[in-house]
């Protein structure tokens, strides 16, 4: 009996011993296989795209203002104090119409003074023609010496000059006169006014300034740069400010020679195709070109970053499933992209989000084009 007992005790111990390190052993295993996937981090999921296209030419846009095709300062000819300006801006004139007028008093009086003179010129030409022709018929009879006849001779020469110098300034004073009446030299629209009644004006003094009827363009100021990198006869894409469905396409017809002292930029004048009826004169108007496109690859601005090396990226390896990161130059920043010069080429992977969270050779996931 006693040797039953000390078997069943003996036995107990071995399937606790048993039990015992059978626990031991799996948790040892469990602990194993816990550092062995510690050892192999999991890839992390990054989005990508392929550079696959060239970069697009960049769209910039100005701000200008509608303006006539031909623009004219009406001013009179002469000094005077004007006394009448028959329009105002706005207005609208024919050919030949009447728009300002000078006191004429001076201009009546001197050509009065100069139609008295010629009639008194005129008097002694007569009176030098038939003392002429009496010498003439005198010396074919001998009955004058021919220095009398050669001194009549001479006083007619000398009232045809006279009367011929009268008659010129009769002319010159008509025209005086005439000019006290300034007339539009073609149909257009009054867009300005430089001077009231009441004030003297001097020769070429803008009185009125005419915008002529036809072409319309549209005026900006660009800056150097562009004046200089930017296409050489662009197509100019036009719309109103504040009404955008209003739209026209014009080609630059003009670029100062000299740039503004101020502001240094140069005004372009823009000939715009078949303008649209809304588009008045004065209007804002917005114009926009595309410029020639960099040389180089267009990415995501995500995909960028700025390190102690300079501007770079985190290109896919598509075969190890890593990331490396490389060094770019940068041609060209935009809000949504920027443009490489160097540093990529078509069919390189390059990380567009998550970049701030990976490393030199980790192991990435992609989850498509972002």
């Amino acid at each position: 009996m006693t040797i039953e007992i000390k078997l069943v005790r003996r036995t107990r111990r071995v399937r606790t011993i048993a039990l015992v390190a059978a626990a031991i052993l799996v948790a040892t295993s469990v602990a194993g296989c816990n550092k062995k996937i510690a050892r192999t981090p999991e890839a992390r999921p990054v989005r990508a795209v392929t550079v696959e296209t060239a970069a697009d030419g960049e769209t910039v846009s100005f701000t200008g203002q509608i303006r006539a095709k031909d623009e004219v300062n009406l001013g009179f000819r002469i000094d005077g104090r004007l006394i009448e300006r028959t329009v105002d801006v706005g207005d609208v004139v024919k050919a030949g119409e009447v728009v300002a007028r000078l006191d004429p008093k001076d201009e009546h009086n001197a050509l009065a003074s100069a139609r008295a003179n010629l009639a008194s010129l005129q008097a002694a030409l007569t009176q030098a023609r038939l003392t002429f022709q009496r010498q003439q018929e005198l010396l074919k009879n001998g009955w004058t010496p021919r220095a009398k006849y050669d001194e009549s001779q001479q006083l007619l020469q000398t009232a045809e000059g006279q009367v011929q110098a009268a008659q010129a300034q009769v002319r010159l004073a008509e025209d005086r006169l005439s000019y006290t009446i300034l007339r539009a030299d073609g149909p257009g629209a009054v867009i300005a006014k430089g001077a009231e009644p009441g004030e003297v004006v001097q020769a070429g003094h803008m009185v009125v300034q005419l915008a002529r009827q036809g072409g319309r363009d549209a005026i900006f100021d660009i800056p150097e740069q562009l004046i200089r990198t930017g296409p050489r006869d662009p197509v100019v894409q036009l719309a109103l400010s504040d009404d955008p469905q209003v739209k026209a396409l014009g080609r630059v017809r003009e670029v100062a020679p000299q740039a503004d002292l101020a502001t240094r930029t140069f005004q372009v004048k823009v000939a715009i195709i078949d303008p649209p009826a809304s588009m008045h004169l004065g209007a804002t108007v917005t114009g926009r070109i595309k410029l020639p496109a960099p040389e180089g690859m267009e990415v995501p601005a995500s995909a960028l970053l700025q390190g102690a090396g300079g501007p770079a990226v985190w290109v896919v390896d598509r075969q190890n499933e890593t990331v490396s990161l490389r060094q770019i130059e940068v041609a060209r920043y935009d809000p949504t992209g920027i443009v490489v010069s160097r540093g990529l080429e078509k069919g390189d992977v390059v990380v567009t989000a998550g970049v701030q969270m990976l490393r030199p050779g980790q192991k990435v996931r992609l989850l498509g084009d972002g």
